[in-house]
């Protein structure tokens, strides 16, 4: 599975009873594709795979999958206790997804062997896994170099933002596996405000949020950074970082703040589901400025 470009984390929408709105899930898809990304990430982080139930799930995958078309690779989120993981990535190969993202187990992730049966355990149903190291799990490198020899283990995820540690862990990798077997990820909330980092210490992907709701902002930032267009530091201090701030105001905004800017564009994606909250009406107001500020910049710098 070969990846480039921005990658598209949709949004799960929900409907007004709370169930998962199918029809603008598959028209929020499909607008994104016409963007270009390099490809789509369903019921991960950003489409609250901490909330989707094992069948809504499948459903968004399953969705996903019809929406792209065999355009780009589709990757499905998976996670949690190992029989909802088994049932996540087994649903995502019946629907036809190309990878899953294995996110850690929740509160329980026991001893570096235990680890490695859980991934494993994840790999032996067929699909390409992707690992995300973020939350409790902190991986040494020489752990890394064992969880990437597991046979379907193809990708690692970074959502902690130790540079040291990452640093570390990339040169282990592509030591033990050779340059181009794993593939890497910036998987930090809004990932482009420490993108430059990233490319340092050579990853070049990276988890975009920002593509949900604004693409034009996404791909024109990605375009500047691999030009070295001055239009990459304007949207850092225009728009990348003000989002940030905001984000880290208030825990779970990550999510919550796509779904709001999603519906200011017109997008009627619903609430986020608890335990994550709505933005207050000072944070919306906030958020519509800095995406008014974001697209200026783009117009500007076109």
């Amino acid at each position: 599975m070969k990846l480039s470009g921005v990658l598209f984390f949709p949004a799960t929408p929900f409907d007004s009873r709370g169930e998962v709105d199918v029809a603008v899930l598959r028209a929020h898809v499909a607008a994104g594709l016409e963007h270009g990304p390099g490809g789509v990430f369903a019921a991960c982080g950003t489409g609250e795979l901490n909330a989707l139930a094992e069948g809504e799930q499948a459903l968004v995958v399953r969705e996903t999958v019809a929406a792209a078309d065999g355009a780009v690779p589709v990757v499905a989120g998976a996670g949690g206790a190992l029989g909802t993981a088994l049932a996540h990535t087994r649903a995502a190969a019946e629907a036809g997804a190309d990878a899953v993202l294995l996110l850690p187990p929740y509160l329980a992730l026991g001893s570096a062997e235990g680890l490695h049966a859980y991934v494993s355990a994840v790999a032996e149903v067929g699909l390409p896994v992707v690992l995300y190291q973020r939350g409790p799990l902190v991986l040494e490198p020489a752990d890394a170099v064992g969880l990437t020899r597991i046979p379907g283990v193809v990708g690692f995820k970074d959502g902690l933002g130790d540079i040291d540690r990452m640093q570390r862990t990339v040169l282990a990798v592509r030591a033990a596996h050779g340059p181009d077997e794993i593939t890497f990820f910036n998987g930090l909330p809004t990932a482009e405000l420490t993108q430059p980092a990233y490319r340092a210490i050579g990853v070049h992907l990276y988890s975009s949020a920002a593509f949900c709701f604004v693409p034009e902002v996404a791909t024109a930032y990605r375009d500047a950074l691999e030009t070295g267009s001055e239009l990459a530091g304007t949207l850092l201090s225009e728009f990348y970082g003000p989002l940030v701030e905001l984000r880290s105001s208030v825990p779970g905004y990550a999510v919550a703040l796509v779904k709001a800017g999603l519906r200011l564009r017109g997008v009627e994606a619903g609430k986020v589901r608890a335990p994550f909250v709505e933005p207050t009406a000072a944070h919306l107001s906030e958020l519509a400025r800095i995406i008014d500020r974001g697209l200026a910049a783009v117009r500007a710098g076109s």
